[in-house]
């Protein structure tokens, strides 16, 4: 879900319906540097997830699954963002 959204912020961003919020990825928004950061996040979080999993299995499934509706969310945002701009002709 993570990937996806960079797919789509990228999408979004050279078809110019939408600009990216986050200050940090500002700089790289648009670009094949903001997939490499969300696929270097990913695998991040994966091994944070992993640790915890080897403590905690339930913490780490719940943590996964509110991260999980979290970007579900995001996701289905930039697909109505996306949509729409198309539906208007961008």
């Amino acid at each position: 879900m993570v990937i996806a959204d960079g797919v789509l912020t990228n999408l979004l961003i050279q078809k110019d319906i939408a600009s990216e919020a986050n200050p940090f990825l500002v700089n790289i928004a648009g670009n094949a540097g903001l997939i490499i950061f969300k696929i270097v996040g990913v695998l991040l979080a994966v091994l944070i997830l992993w640790d915890i999993y080897r403590r905690s299995p339930k913490l780490a499934f719940w943590v996964s699954a509110v991260f999980l509706v979290a970007y579900s969310g995001i996701v289905a945002w930039n697909l109505h963002l996306l949509l729409v701009g198309i539906a208007q002709g961008a």
